[in-house]
């Protein structure tokens, strides 16, 4: 009896074994079943996702997401939730900004060790930076903003030879109209070369230096938009004193204290789009860039 009785505990113990291998096979693989065979990229932010959606359009079994919410704007101090990470854990490729704008690379790669991350701002040369940060707003500037497309083409074409060819397609395509809207925007802007503007929004930073503006940069809480009362009275005595006439803000930003610096100064507010958020066509970028030169446009005549 004890001879079957120990046959009977290790045949128990085998399956229990076995069991849990299973288990944990399941869990390990249960996230790629979820894509059923696709190739799943992930990108980090609104404008990640909009170049994103450009290059991979009529692609064959991808599936693109995006991780952050589409309304959250800049990634400064951003938390990762637990549906990022969902997301994140069984993405193939992940689709960043670069520059630190992305603070929490680091614990998404831990989180997904076999996934590639393309970073878009390689190549880019005219990073703005101090002793505290870099300014990772590159987008907002035309040329880099082609640049990030094609770092993101190479990205998805080494990652995905599949779809390379239609990726290298719609690049193309979407480049040409770029530089198209780029030569059209300097073009009739041409007149702020070299024209002082006050910005209260850092983002525009790498617009303004495309245009040949010559900014004085307010940094503000970019939460809030708060401005402290002594850097309000410099910033309203200098433009006085230099007849600044021009304040670029987001047009999602609180308006107070460019309100407060325009009655001030008689200065005018421009409340572009930084590209930051929008909708989820693919035209957003292109239509954001147009709409902020109708706007100044308007403004300067």
């Amino acid at each position: 009896m004890n001879k079957y009785l120990k046959y009977i505990l290790i045949g128990i113990a085998i399956v229990a074994v076995i069991a849990v291998i299973v288990v944990l096979n399941i869990n390990r693989n249960k996230n790629k079943e979820i894509n059923d065979g696709k190739v799943k990229i992930v990108t980090s932010f609104y404008p990640m996702y909009i170049i994103a959606e450009n290059i991979t359009e009529g692609a064959s079994n991808i599936e693109l997401v995006n991780m952050a919410d589409v309304n959250v704007g800049c990634l400064h101090d951003y938390t990762l939730t637990t549906e990022d990470m969902k997301n994140v854990e069984n993405a193939d490729i992940f689709i960043s900004n670069g520059l630190g704008m992305e603070n929490f690379i680091d614990k998404v790669i831990e989180s997904n060790n076999d996934m590639t991350v393309v970073d878009s701002s390689t190549n880019i040369t005219n990073i703005i930076s101090d002793e505290n940060e870099t300014n990772a707003h590159v987008w907002t500037s035309i040329e880099n903003y082609i640049i990030q497309v094609e770092n993101i083409t190479e990205g998805l074409k080494a990652s995905n030879p599949e779809n390379a060819d239609i990726y290298e397609k719609n690049a193309n395509e979407y480049i040409n109209k770029l530089n198209d809207l780029k030569n059209e925007y300097l073009e009739k802007l041409q007149e702020l070369k070299g024209k002082k503007a006050v910005v209260l929004n850092e983002a525009f930073e790498y617009m303004g230096q495309e245009l040949g503006l010559d900014m004085i940069i307010i940094k503000t809480d970019h939460e809030e938009s708060t401005i402290s009362a002594e850097m309000l009275k410099t910033t309203i005595d200098t433009m006085k004193e230099e007849q600044i006439d021009m304040i670029i803000i987001d047009k999602n930003d609180n308006k107070s204290n460019a309100e407060t610096i325009s009655n001030e100064t008689g200065a005018k507010i421009y409340e572009l789009n930084s590209g930051l958020t929008g909708s989820l066509d693919k035209n957003a970028y292109i239509d954001g860039v147009r709409e902020n030169l109708e706007i100044i446009e308007n403004e300067l005549s």
